[in-house]
């Protein structure tokens, strides 16, 4: 077999890049962890076939491993995490992939938008943060058609409630932990979620890696982003020093929980604060986070307990989802793709106007699986 001359220095950028440690690439690849040192430091020989797989396994175009240094890759939207000019951690190729994705996506629907004669989203940068967190949350309200908070059923059946109402505004909410089969989890230390900004096609997306009591914050702080016209990816950091940031916590803190609501049911005399969860939980209907995150922002308890109370809530869904068995693959597919897209792309593949092949691709799935989703959609 013919030798690959490629960069030898290029074999470590990308599997650094693939964030893969030297012994877990190496049992992707089905080799030695000391055949991929060697190859990295040049010390043995790489064959075509070999740097294809290892090009494949990184997630990198295999002409990348003939350049003479790593190309530079930046975000396609802006990272809403970063302090000042502090410099950016290099992203995953999970969260690149994913941005790319969104985009492609979104470029699709803003079409097909337009050629269905929609009219524009009004909502999409109708405030700003001058306007203040009371008159968001108000708008917010009304245009969602919601009281202060649910009367009865679960934080659950409060977030779905939500995500329907939001995408009947427009607007497409997309919810993954991962980009699919054999692939990692998103990162949550990465990103929670993020928020593309568009006249016809605003999406929404949430990092369903995340413990599910976060997911409705998330939701309610990136529609915020939507509301004041703010394209961005971000981490729903309670010590944000963005003014963007904070002002989307506080929306977030103030629609799922009435400041002076939650006041009036808060407290003191109890031995540790989260004795309080159980009742305010059956109150407000909103997740124990969500109530945390709250009381969190009224500085009703430390960062160190709100930090160490999120921590063993992340650490016990991860043993909850490790028990879980998953339902259907077309069931997924549905909770994970925005109601308003997935119907968008199916009707127009099965109405000739695209490709079964391109329909698939949009929705992350084979060809043949695309009528079968049609079912699964009430098509």
């Amino acid at each position: 077999m013919s030798n690959a001359k490629i960069n030898k220095t290029m074999l470590t950028w990308a599997r650094e890049r693939s964030g893969y440690a030297l012994p877990e690439f190496a049992r992707k690849l089905n080799v030695t962890e000391e055949k991929v040192s060697e190859w990295e430091a040049g010390e043995r020989d790489i064959t075509f076939v070999q740097a294809m797989a290892f090009a494949n396994k990184a997630h990198v175009p295999f002409g990348f491993l003939f350049l003479s240094q790593p190309p530079v890759e930046n975000l396609p939207i802006p990272d809403l995490r970063t302090v000042d000019s502090a410099e950016l951690k290099r992203p995953s190729t999970e969260l690149m992939d994913l941005l790319k994705n969104m985009l492609e996506c979104q470029d699709w629907y803003r079409d097909y938008a337009r050629n269905q004669l929609l009219e524009p989203i009004s909502i999409v940068g109708s405030f700003r943060i001058e306007d203040g967190v009371a008159a968001v949350v108000a708008d917010m309200r009304n245009k969602l058609n919601i009281p202060p908070h649910p009367k009865r059923g679960s934080w659950d059946d409060y977030y779905r409630d939500l995500v329907q109402r939001i995408e009947a505004l427009g607007i497409l909410v997309m919810r993954q932990s991962s980009l699919g089969h054999h692939s990692r989890p998103f990162s949550v230390d990465e990103f929670r979620g993020f928020a593309m900004c568009d006249e016809f096609a605003p999406i929404i997306f949430v990092n369903h890696a995340d413990a599910p009591g976060a997911r409705l914050f998330t939701l309610i702080h990136e529609l915020c982003h939507i509301w004041i016209g703010q394209t961005g990816l971000s981490d729903g950091d309670a010590n944000s020093h963005r003014a963007e940031e904070r002002f989307c916590n506080a929306v977030a803190a103030e629609l799922l929980v009435p400041t002076d609501e939650f006041r009036a049911r808060w407290r003191i005399d109890v031995d540790n604060w989260q004795q309080n969860l159980p009742e305010l939980e059956a109150h407000f209907h909103v997740s124990p986070w969500a109530l945390a995150r709250k009381a969190l922002t009224l500085a009703l308890i430390s960062e160190g307990e709100y930090g160490a109370f999120i921590k063993a809530q992340r650490e016990a869904f991860k043993e909850r989802e490790a028990s879980d068995s998953s339902p259907g693959y077309f069931k997924t597919k549905k909770a994970q793709i925005s109601q308003l897209f997935s119907k968008a792309v199916v009707s127009e593949a099965l109405n000739g106007k695209l490709l079964l092949r391109d329909a698939a691709w949009l929705l992350g799935m084979k060809p043949a699986s695309v009528t079968k989703f049609a079912q699964e959609l009430g098509f």
